[in-house]
């Protein structure tokens, strides 16, 4: 008998660690809430794994199954569990930030010091972290070669889903509850015994059978557009599974194998098109080997300059960034979208991130904090490495003198102002001419247009010159 600790794996299918588990006897389900972990998580985001967590114990519920809930120390529990139940084993799925294995360390030692066999296994990626490497051996710096051989790796099927005979009985595992003061069957805390608030966003929903409606109708027509409209907020063209790979409520290899079938039989633009996707899962990998390499770029960056970037990091400034104040209109729909959805495009990701770094010239820190706090998708690993590609400090950078025009960026990725006067509903009755032009207007004419909307903040113009100035300092240029 083995117990099956869950982490960021919320479901039966699709689940190596789960197979694992119940390859030999029947296994036990279970899941911590871990404190530790619980400080660096955001409303959105637990609000997901709440809705998420309920999902995974109807599936077992409908194997004769059911979930042990436990609340506290994974190092503590996990050994009283296994010893409860006289458990052979206890097997999970890696995890790669180093928190995660700082912990997971212990819990082995811990384990072991009860006698307690355990196992890890990947499962969140296809290719583990030192798999794909160049020719030296060393782990890649830029995404281009790491995703030729990542792409040219044959890809795992699914794994098989646990039937009933898998899992032990409901019985049981209320007898362990019933014993160990911190766990029960099933029963799951509220938002407010977490500590946390019900967010203002609308979470999307959570669970395998959510996401597999959105890979379905993914893949029944946005993935032929997507190389060529993804970019664009308003066109409907991105898969929205990001929350649901972060929480592992749909496995990668089910997404990947259902990715190929929509590429059977198509040629052109159309496989092109299924490929670029496929590209963007083999991103998410790249980032998760470059934090289980470089666990510090969490906190620090990752591109070494000469000298210290000195950030200005205007508190007024950060502050009307983050309530989507800034009078640059793109900008503030994105920022306004993530407080209503938890969520925002991805090409609008990019420019509130080039605007931060580059216009307020504030520390990409203060911008990954904000998004860790609002985003039910937030993943370590995925926004680590994309802030620090906006600040120009990361892996594969944005070159510190491409600096996002966010009056072009509006103008070409919305230029009808859609997606604009969707959230800021200040510019609702606005032309999009206007609106893409609020940066040359007078404020005379901002005020007879919009008198709701702010006039910019700063110049862009005089800023872009700033932000070279900094970079060069940092770099050491004359």
């Amino acid at each position: 008998m083995d117990v099956f600790w869950h982490r960021r794996d919320l479901r039966v299918a699709d689940n190596r660690g789960l197979t694992t588990a119940t390859e030999d006897a029947p296994a036990i389900p279970v899941f911590v809430f871990d404190d530790e972990v619980l400080e660096h998580a955001g409303p959105p985001r637990v609000r997901y794994m709440l809705d998420a967590l309920e999902q995974l114990r109807a599936s077992y519920q409908s194997l004769e199954s059911d979930l042990l809930v436990g609340r506290g120390d994974p190092r503590t529990l996990l050994p009283s569990i296994a010893a409860e139940l006289g458990a052979d084993r206890v097997v999970w799925n890696e995890d790669y930030s180093g928190l995660a294995r700082e912990r997971d360390a212990e819990v082995r030692l811990a384990l072991d010091d009860a006698g307690v066999a355990r196992e890890s296994v990947h499962d969140a990626i296809f290719h583990q972290p030192g798999s794909i490497t160049t020719n030296a051996g060393d782990p890649y710096s830029v995404y281009t070669y790491f995703w030729k051989k990542w792409r040219d790796r044959e890809k795992p099927d699914p794994y098989p889903t646990p039937d009933a005979n898998s899992l032990v009985d409901a019985a049981t595992l209320e007898s362990v509850a019933e014993a160990i003061p911190e766990v029960t069957v099933g029963d799951l805390p509220s938002l407010s015994t977490l500590g946390f608030e019900e967010p203002a966003a609308d979470v999307v929903s959570a669970g395998t059978e959510a996401a597999r409606e959105r890979l379905t109708t993914f893949c029944e027509d946005a993935i032929y557009r997507y190389d060529e409209d993804r970019d664009y907020p308003t066109r409907d063209a991105t898969s929205r599974l990001s929350t649901d790979l972060k929480f592992g409520t749909i496995g990668i290899r089910e997404v990947y194998a259902a990715t190929a079938e929509a590429r059977e039989g198509v040629g052109g633009e159309r496989d092109e098109s299924v490929e670029s996707f496929q590209s963007q899962l083999a991103w998410r990998e790249f980032y998760a080997h470059v934090l289980r390499f470089n666990p510090h770029v969490v906190t620090e960056n990752y591109k070494e300059y000469e000298h210290d970037i000195e950030w200005r990091d205007d508190p007024d400034e950060l502050a009307a960034w983050k309530e989507g104040r800034t009078g640059y209109p793109i900008v503030d729909a994105g920022m306004r979208q993530l407080k209503q959805e938890a969520y925002m495009h991805n090409r609008v990701r990019m420019i509130v991130a080039s605007f931060l770094t580059k216009d307020l010239l504030c520390d990409w820190r203060h911008g990954y904090a904000h998004f860790r706090e609002y985003l039910s998708d937030h993943d370590t690993a995925n926004d680590n490495g994309g802030w620090q590609w906006a600040a120009s400090t990361g892996t594969d950078a944005q070159p510190y003198f491409r600096i996002f025009n966010p009056m072009t960026q509006g103008e070409r990725y919305d230029p009808d102002a859609e997606y604009i006067k969707q959230h800021v509903p200040e510019l609702e009755g606005v032309t999009a001419n206007t609106i893409h032009d609020w940066h040359e207007m007078s404020d005379m004419e901002r005020e007879r247009v919009a008198p709701d909307y702010p006039a910019p903040i700063v110049d862009h113009s005089e800023r872009r010159e700033m932000a070279l100035a900094m970079f060069e300092a940092a770099r050491g240029d004359d």
